[in-house]
């Protein structure tokens, strides 16, 4: 049963004021003038998100923790944020091309339009007209050049062909229209990610969730995801290797994975995965970073990783 919802009686607080409250509470402010210079960029409660991790249940500091331990924590969430936005953005590419390329292949440039090409309940969160209908607003709201052109020459406007489409709509959108498609199909695409279609289907659900994370500056580092991703079931995934999927080294496999399986971005795949390994090497300064991360000891070893 859940407790009653009571009047929020919290008030405005000045930085100093911010500041002070962060020392009652056991934080280490050696230079109260920096911190609020830093409190002045950061909203407060953006910065209190960085400061779970540093707190008892009761939200007391754990010893010896010291605004410059907070501070560098976002930092290197904020480093850790752009590989995560990197890396997404090269797979979103390789995977919107391939669904295009496949679907358009398999029914034409409009095939999409037809919910018979689908699964006859298309997506788990939305019905294929309200896709479409998404869709239309998304091509009508656009400023494409090629968009544009496609609009004045052709009377299937707002409907685009599919290589186009996929062009326009979100990336929540690609991930809705790949959960919507017949098994058969969507293992097409599937095996070019070496992964199952069910499992393609919630990883991209998945990471059109952490791509809106990255997009409003979320925390990444010690966040315990609310859309977990269902993980490959093949040896490099089971026993010892197993790991959590509700933490971001799983999501960090599942994009190292995709991005190894296309050969056009080799080289920035292996130097993005240097700099991540360069950046695990100085976590935020709490008791066990590696397991807060949902790492284990040996991740460098792991056999997607290595």
């Amino acid at each position: 049963m859940s407790r009653p919802r009571i009047h929020y009686t919290k008030t405005w607080l000045s930085i100093s004021d911010q500041v002070a409250q962060l020392e009652i509470r056991g934080l280490q402010i050696p230079d109260r003038q920096s911190a609020e210079a830093f409190l002045g960029h950061i909203n407060y409660y953006r910065f209190a998100g960085f400061c779970l991790a540093f707190q008892d249940a009761q939200r007391d500091f754990l010893d010896n923790t010291t605004f410059a331990d907070i501070k560098f924590a976002h930092q290197f969430d904020t480093v850790l944020r752009d590989l995560f936005t990197e890396a997404l953005e090269l797979i979103e590419v390789d995977i919107r091309t391939l669904t295009a390329y496949t679907f358009g292949k398999l029914y034409g440039p409009f095939g999409h339009t037809k919910a018979a090409n689908f699964h006859q309940r298309f997506d788990f969160r939305v019905a294929h007209s309200d896709w479409i209908q998404k869709l239309h607003d998304e091509s009508k709201r656009s400023s494409e050049l090629f968009v544009k052109h496609f609009r004045r020459k052709y009377s299937e406007f707002p409907d685009l062909p599919i290589w186009t489409a996929t062009e326009v709509m979100s990336f929540g959108g690609l991930s809705r229209m790949i959960g919507g498609m017949k098994k058969g199909d969507r293992k097409r695409i599937a095996n070019e990610y070496q992964l199952s279609p069910k499992v393609l289907s919630s990883v991209t659900h998945h990471l059109a969730y952490v791509r809106n994370l990255c997009a409003h500056h979320c925390r990444l580092w010690d966040r315990i995801w609310s859309i977990k991703p269902d993980l490959p079931d093949n040896a490099n995934w089971r026993h010892p290797n197993a790991v959590a999927n509700d933490r971001l080294f799983a999501t960090l496999l599942l994009m190292k994975q995709m991005m190894s399986r296309s050969p056009a971005i080799e080289v920035e795949a292996a130097e993005w995965k240097r700099r991540v390994e360069d950046l695990f090497q100085a976590p935020p300064n709490v008791p066990d970073p590696v397991a807060t991360m949902g790492l284990p000891v040996t991740w460098q070893t792991h056999p997607v990783w290595k």
